[in-house]
């Protein structure tokens, strides 16, 4: 080739791609959420918190899965996007809730699906505001995984019934169904907490 063939021209930057959230949005996003038992007693009809604590209540951890979520060492940030009324939510938010419980290092908050539209937008699913959708972040609100609004588990059981796109939560599901969900999401958060536990910029930061 000539040394003087010309270099193609750089691409040219895509127009509408748009800026996601900085780590300081997020962060002020977390700030404006609840915890768990605060984003019901905000949120909630006294019939939607009995739906959830009733099957709050069905959840059950192993001892090994306890142990998995006992052992990790860096925070974890998980701001959920969520409502309510939805049954999705009531099946799977409290699970989230469970895992709180058995690892210091989550730091789980519920954000209304319509409280900060402008978050909402950069949380959606197939182009829509589904919930509950999980984002995960580093302790400085770096995004690490946007997850949901169902899982592999919750969809294989769901397409042999195509009914509504959102159950009530009237009716809980099995519990080997609801065993296999919380798999599902503890898959999940464990995969972040290898994420984070490995991140050369965290570990240095650490000094582990």
């Amino acid at each position: 080739m000539s040394s003087t063939a010309s270099l193609p021209d750089a691409t040219p930057p895509l127009s509408d791609a748009g800026a996601p959230p900085t780590p300081e949005a997020w962060a002020a996003a977390f700030a404006v959420a609840l915890p768990y038992d605060h984003f019901l007693d905000r949120h909630a009809t006294p019939d939607q918190k009995e739906r959830w604590d009733a099957f709050h209540a069905r959840v059950e951890l192993s001892d090994a899965q306890k142990a998995l979520l006992g052992g990790f060492v860096r925070r974890m940030p998980v701001l959920v996007l969520a409502g309510a009324w939805c049954g999705d939510c009531v099946n799977q938010c409290p699970i989230f809730a469970h895992f709180a419980s058995a690892s210091p290092a989550i730091d789980l908050r519920l954000l209304d699906r319509d409280a900060l539209p402008e978050i909402a937008a950069h949380l959606k699913v197939c182009g829509g505001q589904r919930v509950p959708v999980a984002a995960f972040f580093s302790e400085d609100f770096t995004p690490i995984l946007f997850y949901g609004d169902r899982t592999l588990s919750a969809y294989r059981a769901a397409s042999t019934q195509l009914g509504s796109s959102c159950p009530t939560g009237a009716v809980p599901p099995p519990s080997d169904a609801i065993a296999a969900v919380v798999a599902d999401w503890l898959n999940q958060f464990e995969r972040v907490h290898h994420i984070l536990r490995l991140s050369a910029r965290l570990r240095q930061k650490h000094g582990d």
